[in-house]
């Protein structure tokens, strides 16, 4: 076990953890200024009901793929290699997608969950339901992200993952604390920029162990049918073509510093040439969109407070 792995979840779980805290922060300041602090208790169960059903789920995938690597069938360790391929891309387009909509949807996400209570008090017979519904899928939306990425990048111990995600909810809860409760003036905008590029790069090393996995299975199914094999003949891999550069002697990525870059940044060792494109053809897509939307979000807002032309 390293504690190294504990840092990229920790970061994930920060962040995405810190929206769930606005959004229940929000709320309960909504319900205080109505007067309605009565249904708290509701906002604390949709908590701790996202929570409990975010554990379910990963315990649920991490099962599956445990149960895959006890299986003597001849097609289970495809099988297995193919599914943390496929939840490693869905936590890819997951992460990506929360990273450009929640820096676009940022400056409105206050008066929509305002909207939401004040609506739901107005009908009070619904008022617990929507309170509960609201925080049990904002809980669950960054809870069921944070187990699909511990699932998709540690497989074979998730002691430290998980260490990492619960401080990770715990310093989050703080923060909003800190930030609904004790009035303490934080830079939510520059927090969520700097959590931002550093899930950009955790998301990047995603990609290339989403390859490493999609390769794995297609060497292993052409190895048991020689016949149908699909790897590309005369290359260093199965299907990534040539080696980039193998670093095992010079930085290897199971000791330090190389490990800290293979947390953080998606380093490794060893990198194919299909690896390295996918890598920087993510950075320059998802990273050009997403520093696109701090630029626009900027541009809105200088044009907000700018004095109107006479």
């Amino acid at each position: 076990m390293d504690f190294t792995a504990a840092l990229p979840t920790f970061v994930v779980t920060l962040r995405e953890g810190f929206e769930a805290a606005l959004v229940v922060g929000i709320v309960l300041a909504c319900l205080e200024k109505a007067g309605q602090t009565k249904l708290n208790r509701w906002v604390y169960v949709g908590i701790s009901a996202g929570v409990v059903a975010s554990v379910i789920v990963g315990l649920l995938l991490w099962q599956t793929l445990k149960g895959l690597e006890s299986n003597q069938g001849i097609y289970a360790p495809v099988i297995k290699e193919s599914l943390e391929g496929i939840f490693g891309l869905i936590a890819i387009a997951m992460l990506s997608w929360m990273l450009i909509w929640m820096t676009q949807q940022a400056k409105s996400m206050k008066s929509e969950v305002e909207g939401a209570i004040q609506q739901a008090l107005i009908n009070n017979n619904n008022a617990v339901k929507a309170i509960f519904i609201l925080i049990f899928i904002a809980v669950l939306r960054e809870g069921f992200e944070t187990v699909l990425f511990i699932v998709a990048k540690f497989q074979d111990d998730i002691i430290y993952p998980t260490i990492g995600a619960v401080s990770g909810l715990t310093l989050a809860a703080v923060i909003g604390v800190l930030l609904f409760k004790w009035g303490i003036k934080i830079n939510i905008r520059l927090f969520f920029q700097v959590m931002g590029v550093l899930l950009l790069l955790i998301v990047g090393g995603l990609v290339i162990g989403f390859l490493k996995h999609v390769d794995a299975s297609v060497a292993i199914f052409s190895n048991v049918n020689e016949q149908l094999s699909w790897c590309i003949p005369g290359s260093d891999s199965c299907i990534l073509g040539p080696l980039l550069w193998d670093a095992s002697n010079v930085l290897p990525d199971k000791q330090f510093p190389g490990i800290i870059l293979k947390t953080l940044f998606g380093y490794r060792q060893i990198l194919y040439l299909a690896q390295g494109i996918a890598y920087l053809a993510f950075l320059a897509l998802v990273g050009g969109l997403y520093f696109r939307s701090l630029t626009d979000r900027n541009v809105v807002k200088k044009k907000e407070v700018s004095p109107e032309a006479s």
